[in-house]
């Protein structure tokens, strides 16, 4: 028997929870510039409660051949990558009116 969500009650297979928060929220991207000089690109608002903040992370990293993080809510990304972050997360399921690039 396969196991139930917690949250919906469905299936784990049929479990929906995670692609109604992808739609709920409402990411920033932007570019900072850290220690002697090296740009990182920042990913905000992305609810670590409903969506896996480490897999997310860990997908950005393989796609953009990148070091990051994922600490306190947000995703570092080594490097600009702000349009390409953007067209990744449409890709993995998050509405592209929600993200913001500045």
């Amino acid at each position: 028997m396969s196991e139930i969500c917690t949250i919906c009650g469905l299936p784990k297979e049929l479990c929906v929870c995670e692609n109604i928060a992808k739609e709920a929220q409402q990411i920033k991207i932007s570019a900072i510039k850290k220690k002697f000089g090296k740009k990182y690109t920042l990913i905000e608002g992305i609810d670590e409660k409903q969506i896996d903040l480490r897999d997310t992370c860990k997908k950005l990293k393989a796609k953009l051949a990148c070091g990051g993080t994922a600490k306190k809510g947000n995703i570092e990304l080594q490097g600009d990558h702000k349009h390409k972050v953007k067209e990744i997360l449409t890709n993995m399921g998050f509405p592209q009116e929600t993200i913001s690039v500045q």
